[in-house]
């Protein structure tokens, strides 16, 4: 993989200001009688790429959904352009600009490629100074995923697993998202589609993009990441940049080696 130059996919990014997009303090969620998460904290700046590192089963994915308001039990503060979110809907995050991709993808399989990208559509955004933010098209999202626009009238459920997944990321890229949940890139994906994964992230870091992922392998969030957080067993057990995770065998043999 070549990511040294990089083609801007879209056009109006504002420079990254650094400004703290999203912060969680002392989350708990559960599923039903079951404590998940214990006083879960992160923040996330725009313009960055923060990785929560774990093992599956650690409570990254559960993360995910306390912050997008999928689980009904949870506590703790979630703010995210300075606005707390614990009490919203999820479909009330996602139109403050707050894009979620799932692990398991919930393509629309009847829909073709480009129906799937028009159900996403939301219009585009500007930062609080005005700026403008990042913003998709259809024909922007294909030159960044050249399979989809290969295939623009196929149903989704005619798909493989990793076009699915490309496909669900750039559904969540026509909602505009001023920050982007991202679970589980690599997963159950073909080589292929971690590397074209790989390159899309960078390429929206390029542009000032703003992204949390989850994910437990090690070499592709030391690739696409700035720092990182590690969670087991519902914990954060370290906090740093992606060179210090990189360089503590201590923490990775702990907490993320299989």
């Amino acid at each position: 993989m070549n990511a040294a130059v990089l083609e801007t996919p879209a056009s109006g990014a504002a420079a990254p200001n650094h400004a703290t997009l999203l912060q969680v303090d002392a989350l708990n969620a559960w599923y039903g009688s079951a404590h998940i998460l214990f006083d879960v904290s992160l923040d996330v700046r725009r313009g960055e790429v923060v990785a929560l590192m774990g093992r599956n089963g650690a409570g990254k994915s559960t993360t995910f959904k306390a912050i997008m308001g999928l689980l009904g039990k949870r506590q703790g503060q979630v703010s995210f352009m300075g606005k707390p979110i614990m009490g919203l809907q999820p479909y009330e995050i996602a139109r403050l600009g707050l894009g979620f991709v799932p692990e398991d993808r919930r393509i629309f399989t009847d829909l073709t490629v480009t129906e799937n990208l028009d159900v996403g559509r939301q219009p585009p955004r500007r930062w609080p100074d005005g700026s403008e933010s990042l913003t998709w098209t259809p024909a922007a999202l294909y030159e960044l995923f050249p399979n989809l626009g290969a295939m623009q009238d196929r149903p989704g459920g005619n798909m493989s697993g990793g076009e699915q997944q490309m496909l669900t990321v750039a559904r969540t890229l026509m909602g505009n998202p001023f920050l982007v949940l991202l679970d589980e890139p690599s997963e159950g994906v073909a080589p292929v589609i971690v590397e074209q994964m790989a390159h899309m992230i960078l390429q929206l870091k390029a542009r000032g993009a703003s992204i949390l992922l989850s994910e437990q392998n090690m070499h592709f969030a030391e690739l696409v990441s700035d720092r990182a957080y590690v969670l087991e067993k519902g914990q954060i057990k370290f906090e740093g940049s992606m060179t210090e995770l990189a360089a503590n065998e201590e923490v990775r043999r702990a907490y993320l080696s299989v």
